[in-house]
């Protein structure tokens, strides 16, 4: 069988307007035994369209916080910076990919775009913002090191690939999830109640996790797990 094309959601740095890329999103995936191939940015809706229907699978990466006019709020002085052209176009390719029922894989941002464009609601700043904050959300280097525990949901995807109960998770984030969508199930969560994973039921894969595998995963037989069974799903639909 054929190697799998996908998709990766590109990183954006406005001040040298250039695209970019952390090499462990593109290497995770080839790793795994697919080919990751960076996209554009764009809104152009008939490209975008082409896109999806052009990949097998689509990593949503992290980055830059989601405006919260998606989710009905008003930016907080907390708000981090944004990067509208980012939300326009990852909000038509994940309508695509689900109505297309392709693989996704949503790390960090990823997971924060899932839940906003399916109804959820964001913290825009956990320190500020979560009542019980005991846990270190925004570690500082090495990003690899793990520094909080996570719990896995049984009768989840999640579950059935790493088949744990729990699992320490590196973490680097400042906002998160606040009300979930009723679109998606819960697959794993910290200590301080914080919903670190998501799964999007009746789909064949679309799977986000707060947690960076792309930093650890070579060394993590979870997190290259991760890679390895999206890949999977991703040779499949191909």
């Amino acid at each position: 069988m054929e190697k799998p094309m996908i998709g990766v959601l590109p990183l954006y740095d406005k001040e040298k307007e250039s695209y970019w890329m952390l090499p462990g999103y593109m290497k995770g995936i080839e790793d795994a035994g697919g080919i990751p191939i960076i996209l554009p940015l764009t809104t152009d809706i008939d490209s975008i369209l082409r896109i999806s229907n052009t990949f097998d699978g689509f990593l949503f990466t992290g980055g830059h916080d989601i405006n919260p006019e998606l989710y009905g709020e008003t930016a907080e002085d907390v708000c981090g910076e944004m990067c509208n052209e980012r939300d326009i176009m990852e909000a038509i390719l994940f309508k695509q990919v689900t109505e297309l029922d392709k693989p996704a894989l949503g790390i960090c941002r990823g997971l924060q775009l899932f839940n906003v464009l399916l109804g959820g609601t964001l913290y825009q700043d956990i320190p500020t913002q979560l009542s019980v904050n005991t846990i270190n959300h925004q570690q500082k280097p090495p990003y690899s090191e793990p520094v909080h525990n996570v719990h896995i949901a049984k009768d989840t995807l999640l579950y059935r690939i790493l088949q744990e109960d729990s699992l320490r998770v590196n973490s680097y984030h400042h906002q998160g999830i606040k009300n979930l969508s009723e679109q998606l199930l819960p697959a794993a969560t910290a200590e301080d109640s914080l919903i670190e994973a998501v799964v999007m039921p009746n789909k064949k894969f679309i799977l986000a996790v707060q947690w960076h595998p792309e930093f650890n995963y070579k060394f993590d037989a979870n997190n290259c797990e991760l890679f390895l069974e999206f890949v999977r799903a991703c040779k499949s639909s191909s």
